[in-house]
């Protein structure tokens, strides 16, 4: 049976790595079973992936669009590779091509995961020097922006304090309910 796996890591990926982009790839090839999660590349835990790896047997195939929705570092991926090879299952990188359990297919995967670990910690690194540059200019505040104003905020409360319900003051404003519940906590204490 041919196993597509598909993940992202913020639901609005980029770069035609979207899950319904990876989907349609790997319906394109032929996948009878496609298995999609949104789940951070930064942690090996991913349960869905981890539910179909076990569940794959002899004669299956995986297929995936990029090496990098299949593993983040080379202990992890070559780990991952040799048990699916030794269950005898193959493994298909659509940008790569089927992986071999060979001496130069072995010498390939090495290489090609530790391109993608070395992209994926350069990325940290422009990120976290972004960071330290942005600090250092007046105003800059770490985080997302606030999502409401002081002045909205104000105006909810007054407006839940003149008698009116949550689901009121949501329907005029716009400010969810645990947003409104979370401001009037803070104004109480």
């Amino acid at each position: 049976m041919i196993y597509g796996y598909a993940r992202v890591s913020t639901k609005k990926q980029i770069n035609g790595n979207s899950l319904e982009d990876q989907v349609n790839q790997l319906a394109k090839e032929g996948c009878e079973i496609i298995v999609q999660e949104q789940f951070t590349g930064s942690t090996t835990d991913r349960p869905q992936f981890d539910r179909l790896t076990n569940s794959l047997r002899d004669g299956d195939k995986l297929v995936i669009t990029k090496l990098d929705r299949f593993a983040r570092n080379v202990t992890e991926g070559i780990a991952l590779i040799r048990a699916l090879f030794a269950k005898g299952v193959a493994v298909h990188v659509l940008n790569v091509g089927l992986l071999e359990n060979t001496a130069m297919g072995n010498f390939f995967l090495t290489t090609l995961l530790a391109v993608a670990e070395l992209e994926r910690n350069m990325i940290i690194e422009r990120t976290q020097s972004g960071k330290e540059i942005a600090r250092t200019k007046d105003g800059f505040k770490d985080g997302r922006p606030k999502a409401y104003t002081d002045y909205q905020l104000q105006n909810a409360m007054d407006l839940l304090s003149n008698g009116n319900s949550y689901s009121k003051v949501v329907e005029l404003t716009g400010i969810s309910k645990s947003t409104l519940i979370r401001e009037r906590r803070k104004q109480t204490k």
